[in-house]
C-alpha cells in the first residue's frame, strides 16, 4: 500500500530543495507548486526535461519512484530485494528498454528482468486457470493511461507478440482531460487548477463504476455532479479509438477474429462498460474483463519463472532425440522381435508337423509370448511416433493451432495404427506358419493391447486439443520405462525356455529354476510399470513376483502377459492424469521478489 492506495502513480514533484515527492504525495503538492509537477516522468532516451527552468535527468525521477517501491517491498518482506521484474510496453525498442534498466540501476536495484505487458497478462491468465492452448491467438487490450493493443500467439516456449499498436491519447488520461474540460464549462483549466481537478475527476470516474452519479469538488467554485451519461459522452471517442486499434492490430497480425481464443481487457480504464460495447460493435469481438485489471500485468510478471513452466507455457520439445530416447524406441522393438522369434522356433508339434499334418495335428503354443510380443511392438511404435510427431511440430513453419499438439496427435495415432498392424501381422504370419485357424492368434495378439490403444488415443485427443502440454515434452511423457521392458522380456524368454527345453535328468532342476526366475522377473516388470518410487516397488514386487513364479505353466503364461499389458495401460493412464489432467503444483520460490509497473496516470484513473 502506498499512502493508503494499492497502486503508486508514477507522477513526481521535484522540490526546490532537490527532494523528489512520488505518487499521491506529488499529486497533493501539485496544487501549490504546479511548475515542479511531472505527471509522466518516463521520457524517450534522447529527451531532456526542464523543471522550473532547470534541466533534470528523467532517470533520476523514475529512479525515485522505483526506489520507493523497493523500499516498501523490503519493509513488507523483511529482506533485501533480489529479484526485480519491470513490465514495459510491447512496442518499446532496445533503447527505451536499456533506459529503463539504467533507471533501475540508479535506484540501487539488481539487474531487472523486463517483461512485455501483454505477455505478462497472458501468463497471469494461464496461471489463473484460463485454458489457452498452444498455437492459439489472443488479444490483450491494455487501456491504462494510454492504450496498447497486442495480438499474441502461444507457442511451445511461451507467448510471442505478433502485432502491437499503441495510442497514448486513447486511454484514461484522455478521458480525464475530456471530463475536466466538460466540468470547467468547456474551457481547459489553468495550470494551477488543472492537477487538483484531474485528481478529483480520476477519483470520481472510479467511483462511477459502482454508482450512478457522484459529486466532484472543483478547485474554485461549487461542486458539480458527474453522472454516467457525462462519463460515456467523454469516453465514447476515446474508447471508439481503442476498438479501432483492436481491429487494426488483428489485421496487422494477419489473422481473423474467428481465429481468436479470446480478447482480454486490462488497465484502469478497462472497467468501463462502454469499452465492451465499443469492442463488440466496432471490432466485432466479445471482450473479457480480467479480474483486478489494473494489476493483472504486474501479477503476471511476479509469477513469471516462479510457477511451473507448464503452467505458463509448455517447454520446448527436444529438437534431436537423445541416446536414451533412441534406446527407449529400440529396446521394446528388439524385445518384441526376440519374443516372436522364440515363439516360432520353440513351438511343439503333436501328431504330425506343420508341413504334413495328420487328422489330429495340433501345436502347443505359448499364447502369452505372442501377446507380449504384440504389446512391445505397439510400445516401440508409440515411442517412435511420439518423438517424430514432436519433431515435426517443433520444426513446422505453419503458425496455426494444429502446428504443435495437432502434429503430436497425428504422430501418436499413426503409431497406434502401425502398432496394431504389426500385432495383426504377427497373428497372420503365425496362422500361416503353423497352418492353423487365425481366430486364436488374432485374439491373443489384439485383445491384450486394446487397453493400451485406448489410452494412447486418449492422449492423442488431449494433444490435439492442446489443453496442456507436459513438462519436458511429449516424448519424455510417453516413453515406457526401459527397465520394465527389459525385465519383463527376460522373464517371458526364461518362462518359454523352461516350458519347451528338453528335460535331461541332470538339467531338469535348472530348467525349473529358470522358469521360476522368469516368473519373478515378469512380476517385477509389472511392478516397475505400475509404480515409480523405489520403496513402493520393493513392497509390491515381493508378493507379486512370488505369485508369478508360483503359477508358471503353459496355461498361466497367457495370464501373466495380460497382466503386463494391463500394467502398461495403467502406467499410461497414471501419466496422463498426473502430468496433464491434474499436474502437481510445484513449491513456490521462497526468494524475495518485487515486480513493478510504471503508471503514467492520475492517482485514481488511468491504469
Amino acid at each position: 500500500m502506498f499512502d493508503g492506495e494499492p497502486a503508486l502513480p508514477s507522477a513526481v514533484l521535484l522540490g526546490g530543495d532537490g527532494n523528489v515527492l512520488t505518487g499521491h504525495q506529488a499529486w497533493h503538492a501539485a496544487a501549490t507548486d504546479p511548475q515542479r509537477f511531472i505527471p509522466a516522468p518516463r521520457q524517450s532516451p534522447e529527451q531532456r526535461l526542464t523543471v522550473a527552468g532547470s534541466d533534470v535527468d528523467p532517470l533520476d525521477l523514475v529512479a525515485a519512484t522505483l526506489r520507493r517501491v523497493a523500499g516498501e517491498a523490503q519493509r513488507v518482506v523483511g529482506s533485501v530485494v533480489e529479484d526485480v521484474r519491470l513490465v514495459v510496453p510491447a512496442g518499446w525498442g532496445p533503447r527505451r528498454r536499456t533506459w529503463m534498466r539504467h533507471a533501475a540501476h540508479r535506484a540501487g536495484l539488481p539487474q531487472p528482468r523486463l517483461i512485455e505487458a501483454p505477455v505478462a497478462v497472458a501468463g497471469h491468465l494461464v496461471a489463473a486457470g484460463v485454458q489457452l492452448p498452444v498455437g492459439s491467438f489472443i488479444v490483450v487490450c491494455d487501456v491504462g493511461a494510454g492504450a496498447e493493443v497486442s495480438v499474441l500467439r502461444r507457442g511451445p516456449a511461451g507467448f510471442e507478440v505478433l502485432a502491437t499498436l499503441a495510442d497514448p491519447s486513447a486511454g484514461g488520461n484522455a478521458i480525464d482531460e475530456a471530463l475536466a474540460t466538460m466540468l470547467a464549462n468547456g474551457s481547459p483549466p489553468d495550470e494551477g487548477q488543472r492537477w487538483p481537478l484531474l485528481a478529483s475527476v480520476g477519483a470520481a470516474k472510479q467511483a462511477l463504476a459502482d454508482r450512478v452519479a457522484v459529486t466532484v469538488p472543483l478547485p474554485q467554485g461549487s461542486a458539480v455532479v458527474l453522472n454516467t451519461g457525462l462519463l460515456e459522452q467523454a469516453a465514447h471517442p476515446v474508447l471508439h479509438r481503442v476498438a479501432q486499434l483492436t481491429t487494426e492490430t488483428i489485421a496487422a497480425a494477419e489473422i481473423n477474429t474467428t481465429d481468436l481464443a479470446g480478447v482480454y481487457c486490462v488497465g484502469g480504464a478497462a472497467r468501463m462498460p462502454l469499452l465492451e460495447k465499443a469492442l463488440t460493435e466496432t471490432a466485432s469481438v466479445t471482450p473479457t474483463l480480467v479480474p483486478d485489471p489494473a494489476t493483472a500485468a504486474v501479477r503476471g510478471a511476479a509469477d513469471a519463472g516462479a510457477a511451473d513452466a507448464a503452467a505458463v507455457g509448455p517447454p520446448v520439445e527436444v529438437p534431436v532425440p537423445p541416446v536414451r530416447r533412441a534406446v527407449a524406441i529400440a529396446v521394446p522393438g528388439l524385445a518384441s522381435l526376440a519374443l516372436i522369434w522364440q515363439y516360432f522356433l520353440t513351438a511343439e508339434y503333436n501328431n504330425g508337423s506343420r508341413i504334413l499334418r495328420g487328422y489330429h495335428y495340433w501345436v502347443l503354443l505359448n499364447w502369452g509370448e505372442l501377446a507380449m510380443a504384440a504389446v512391445l511392438a505397439l510400445l516401440a511404435c508409440l515411442a517412435a511416433g511420439t518423438v517424430l510427431g514432436s519433431l515435426i511440430a517443433v520444426h513446422s513453419p505453419t503458425p496455426d493451432v494444429r502446428s504443435e499438439g495437432g502434429k503430436v496427435s497425428v504422430g501418436i495415432l499413426a503409431a497406434v495404427s502401425l502398432g496394431v498392424a504389426v500385432a495383426g501381422l504377427y497373428a497372420v504370419v503365425a496362422s500361416q506358419y503353423f497352418r492353423l485357424p487365425m481366430g486364436g492368434f488374432l485374439r491373443w495378439a489384439l485383445w491384450p493391447i486394446t487397453p493400451i490403444v485406448l489410452m494412447a488415443v486418449a492422449v492423442a485427443v488431449v494433444a490435439a486439443r492442446q489443453w496442456r502440454a507436459p513438462h519436458g515434452g511429449w516424448p519424455a511423457l510417453l516413453t515406457v520405462p526401459t527397465g520394465s521392458v527389459i525385465t519383463a522380456t527376460a522373464g517371458m524368454l526364461l518362462i518359454q525356455y523352461s516350458l519347451t527345453a528338453t528335460r535331461w535328468p541332470h538339467l531338469e532342476l535348472w530348467i525349473d529354476i529358470a522358469g521360476r526366475l522368469g516368473g519373478l522377473l515378469l512380476g517385477v516388470g509389472v511392478v516397475m510399470a505400475l509404480v515409480t518410487p523405489l520403496a513402493f516397488r520393493l513392497i509390491l514386487a515381493t508378493p507379486l513376483a512370488l505369485i508369478a513364479a508360483a503359477i508358471v505353466s503353459w496355461q498361466a503364461s497367457g495370464v501373466l502377459a495380460v497382466f503386463y499389458a494391463i500394467a502398461v495401460a495403467v502406467w499410461w493412464a497414471a501419466r496422463l492424469w498426473t502430468r496433464i489432467v491434474r499436474p502437481a503444483t510445484p513449491t513456490p520460490s521462497q526468494q524475495a521478489q518485487v515486480a513493478m509497473r510504471a503508471v503514467d496516470s492520475p492517482p485514481h484513473g488511468g491504469g
